[in-house]
């Protein structure tokens, strides 16, 4: 475990979309692990539970503490049902990632009625659930901070409407919940990440070749893995970040800096 250079010792976090596939790194399970390792209590949140509790072991064999749980965070009632579970199992909650969303292709004319629905729910929907009953909770422990998982779709559309749409309504919902909640010592940030390399990215098929144009939108010519999200989100929720609020934090290699590319399938 590390010295207490984050002020994170002693806390308690809840991670949404925890899990990942078999012992890959993806944002939100490299999240919980260095938020573990920086001395907080992790309730690792994933719909499915065996890729939570995959997540806790890996904590655990590092001698930190964790809790595996699985809750809808489109669903207002599980939501409050996940804070109370932080609060009754570690007795506070001071910390939040909002790291659950998923993808979706095609223009207006494209994407159903029902798949931007869905889009909305789970991208959008899920923050502010979920923020809604931490926050009080986070206000209970004497304040707290929330990170808002986003993406650079938002800052540069490129053939992804309800995806763009939802990805830009976080980075409000971010501005606004920082505004409304700063005078009760809670921070409220976002990141948007560009092409990172992930189980979840992985899973999709991507070939060599598609990875190596991804590789080729970042002015580093590289690209990022879950780890690079994770300790964004731990800087974020740390005493490191104490004077930062309301801020949409670009993590994508410069990828931003070079135009649009819709061959490189940025996260």
């Amino acid at each position: 475990m590390e010295q207490d250079v984050w002020g994170l010792q002693g806390k308690a976090a809840i991670v949404t979309g925890g899990g990942a596939a078999g012992d890959g790194i993806g944002n939100g399970r490299a999240a919980c692990i260095l938020l573990a390792r920086a001395g907080a209590s992790v309730l690792v949140v994933d719909r499915d539970l065996a890729l939570a509790e995959r997540t806790v072991a890996m904590i655990a064999a590092e001698g930190g503490t964790a809790e595996a749980a699985s809750y809808d965070v489109t669903d207002n009632a599980q939501c409050e049902a996940m804070v109370a579970q932080a609060e009754r199992r570690f007795g506070r909650l001071d910390v939040l990632d909002n790291n659950v969303g998923i993808g979706s292709r095609g223009s207006v004319v494209d994407v159903s009625e029902a798949e931007w629905q869905n889009v909305m729910r789970v991208n959008v929907d899920s923050m502010f659930l979920t923020s809604k009953h931490a926050i009080p909770a986070m206000k209970r422990a004497g304040g707290g901070a929330i990170v808002n998982v986003s993406s650079i779709s938002a800052l540069r559309p490129r053939g992804l409407t309800a995806y763009t749409v939802s990805k830009s309504a976080v980075i409000g919902l971010t501005k606004a919940m920082a505004v409304d909640h700063g005078r009760d010592g809670i921070r409220v940030n976002c990141i948007a990440p560009g092409p990172v390399y992930t189980p979840m990215v992985y899973a999709r098929g991507m070939t060599e070749a598609a990875r190596a144009t991804r590789q080729k939108a970042s002015v580093l010519g590289i690209e990022g893995t879950g780890w690079d999200i994770g300790q964004t989100v731990r800087f974020l929720l740390s005493r490191q970040a104490s004077f930062i609020t309301g801020q949409t934090l670009v993590v994508d290699g410069g990828a931003t800096l070079v135009g649009p590319s819709r061959e490189s399938q940025e996260g």
